[in-house]
C-alpha cells in the first residue's frame, strides 16, 4: 500500500470512531439516592416578655435620645477616670440639649460631687445640688437607668450624710454636757475640801 492509501485508511478510521463516538448514547450517571430532608427543629428561646425601656425615650423635639455620652461617662466613671467622666456628661447635655438630658448630665454631675477620689469632690455642694433636682417633676421623665440608680446612690448618700451631721451634733451636745459635768465635779470637790479644811 501506498502512503497516501494509508494516510486516507487511517482518516477513514478516524472518522469512524468520531461518528461513534459523537452518536453514542451518552448512558446517565446512576442517581444518587436521595435522603429525604429533615426540617430543622424550631429554636424556642425563653427570653423575657417584652418591655417598656427608658433607653428608648423621645426627645422634646421628637428625636430618640442618643445614650452615647451618657454611658460613655459612667463607664469612665466606673474605672475612676474623672475628668473623662465629667468631659462625657456635660458633651451629653449640650448635645442633647433637653431637660431631661440636663437633669441626667446634673446628677451624675452631683455624683461626682459625692466621690472623695473627685478632684470636683464637694459633699455640701453635693447635698444642695441634689435637694434642688429632686424637687423638679423627675419621675415623670424617662430616664435612662444609671440616672435612676445615681439618683438612688444620691439619695442614699443624703441620708448618711444628714445621719452623720446628727450624730457629730449629738456628740459635740455630749461633749458639752460632759464639760459641765467635770466643771460642776470640780466645784463640788473644792467646796468638799474647802468645808473640810474649815472643819478642822
Amino acid at each position: 500500500m501506498r502512503t497516501s492509501d494509508l494516510t486516507r485508511l487511517g482518516m477513514a478510521i478516524a472518522l469512524v470512531i468520531v461518528q461513534g463516538c459523537a452518536q453514542a448514547p451518552v448512558e446517565p450517571a446512576p442517581e444518587q439516592e436521595q435522603q429525604p430532608v429533615e426540617a430543622a427543629p424550631e429554636i424556642t428561646l425563653n427570653l423575657p416578655a417584652e418591655t417598656d425601656c427608658v433607653c428608648d425615650a423621645v426627645g422634646e423635639d421628637g428625636s430618640e435620645a442618643d445614650y452615647t455620652f451618657l454611658e460613655k461617662g459612667y463607664a469612665a466613671l466606673a474605672v475612676a477616670d474623672y475628668a473623662e467622666a465629667q468631659s462625657y456628661f456635660e458633651r451629653y447635655r449640650r448635645l442633647e440639649s433637653s431637660a431631661v438630658a440636663d437633669w441626667e448630665a446634673d446628677i451624675a454631675l452631683a455624683l461626682m460631687l459625692t466621690l472623695p477620689e473627685s478632684p470636683i469632690y464637694d459633699p455640701k455642694e453635693a447635698r444642695k445640688r441634689f435637694r434642688d433636682l429632686n424637687e423638679q417633676d423627675w419621675r415623670a421623665m424617662a430616664l435612662h437607668q444609671q440616672t435612676l440608680l445615681a439618683r438612688q446612690s444620691l439619695d442614699g448618700f443624703l441620708v448618711m450624710s444628714r445621719r452623720v451631721r446628727e450624730l457629730r451634733e449629738s456628740n459635740e451636745a455630749l461633749k458639752e454636757d460632759l464639760q459641765k459635768r467635770e466643771e460642776a465635779i470640780k466645784r463640788l470637790r473644792e467646796l468638799t475640801l474647802g468645808q473640810t479644811g474649815a472643819a478642822q
